[in-house]
């Protein structure tokens, strides 16, 4: 009798070894998912965005009506338009299409860019990168504002901004640096903090 049992008793601990370890290795990899995504957004829809910022000040609705441009005219033409948003906070956001993490953020830019975007400028800085994979990437990404074409990082370099990517630079009402934000931004919430707490929440 006890020899028979010995090797069911063996079975069942192997069987209990393979399930405890299966069991380990998908709380593992769930949590390892968990920690190192940017937090899911809902789909965007640039047209309904559009619609909701409708009546903005005119310096912000002229950002509005290039949703999703690409502008050329290099540092000159970067400059015009902040004079142009003087009297708004505006957050810039450096990106490419080539930068996963500036993939993993967008959404929380569009989605900020639309609640936001009726008080605060924002500006795309498309860094280091080509126009077609740009354009591609704002087909699969568009925004509620536009982009400025910087392929050799001139902008960045005038903005002062590091080179790495993606970097959002947010400058107060005159135009002055306020804050510097290196790296992918995990949710639209956290992106909506900074702005309260750098820009004032009024967007004064």
């Amino acid at each position: 009798m006890c020899h028979r049992m010995r090797p069911m008793r063996r079975l069942l601990l192997v069987l209990g070894v393979v399930v405890l370890t299966a069991i380990l290795v998908v709380g593992l990899r769930q949590a390892g998912d968990r920690s190192g995504d940017v937090a899911e957004e809902p789909p965007f829809d640039l047209r309904a965005a559009r619609a909701e910022l409708r009546g903005s000040p005119p310096p912000l609705a002229a950002l509005h009506e290039q949703s999703g441009a690409l502008l050329e005219g290099g540092v000159p033409a970067f400059r015009k338009r902040l004079r142009d948003l003087r009297g708004h906070p505006v957050v810039i956001n450096k990106w490419a299409s080539w930068c996963d993490p500036c993939r993993a953020e967008f959404p929380a830019l569009q989605r900020v860019a639309t609640d936001r975007g009726r008080e605060v400028a924002f500006l795309g800085l498309n860094s280091g990168d080509s126009l077609q994979p740009a354009r591609r990437f704002l087909a699969s990404f568009p925004t509620p504002y536009p982009s400025y074409v910087d392929p050799d990082e001139d902008i960045a370099r005038a903005l002062e901004a590091p080179a790495n990517y993606p970097v959002t630079v947010f400058l107060d009402a005159r135009g002055e640096p306020a804050f510097i934000h290196q790296g992918a931004y995990r949710s639209s919430a956290d992106l909506a903090a900074d702005i309260d707490r750098y820009l004032g929440g009024d967007g004064t």
